[in-house]
């Protein structure tokens, strides 16, 4: 299986395929809007802002698996991410990133980036995985890894 054979309903519960990020770089965070992380939103912005025409795609997840830090409906992640933080960085629908409803696309991201001594648990909000061009994954990133100190990363991948 690859990348670019998933579907996911974006915020606005529009199915998306993958297909159209074909060849472009791909950065997938499990996002939450009540998280001592959730700042980390203001460099992911500054991210899609450099490097969405160079041909970076930002993917934000919501998730309320942890500590139940993103209870709020679609619209109101929508709201405050865009209100907060000026997100226009493509949000989806919320999903699960472990446990047995994991959505098929985090099945697929944690199998080909493992986290710390090979779990494949996301630990937090704001794991990040880097995807280049062809669609395989690159990096996982650690929550507490500022969107900043993945950038040299991402040029590379440009």
């Amino acid at each position: 299986m690859e990348i670019y054979e998933f579907s996911v309903k974006d915020i606005n519960q529009q199915e998306i395929s993958f297909k159209k990020y074909e060849n472009r770089v791909l950065l997938i965070v499990n996002v939450a809007s009540r998280c001592g992380y959730t700042p980390q939103y203001e460099g992911l912005q500054k991210l899609h802002e450099t490097y969405y025409d160079k041909g970076l795609s930002i993917l934000g997840f919501p998730c309320n698996q942890f500590l139940g830090q993103e209870p709020g409906s679609e619209e109101e992640i929508k709201s405050f991410c865009s209100l907060t933080y000026n997100v226009t960085f493509e949000l989806f629908s919320k999903i699960d990133v472990n446990g047995e409803h994991t959505h098929p696309l985090y099945v697929f991201l944690k199998q080909n980036a493992k986290g710390l001594l090979g779990s494949e648990a996301i630990k937090w909000n704001f794991t990040k995985f880097l995807v280049n061009k062809q669609g395989e994954v690159v990096k996982r990133y650690a929550p507490a890894t500022k969107p900043e100190e993945i950038e040299s990363d991402i040029k590379e991948l440009l």
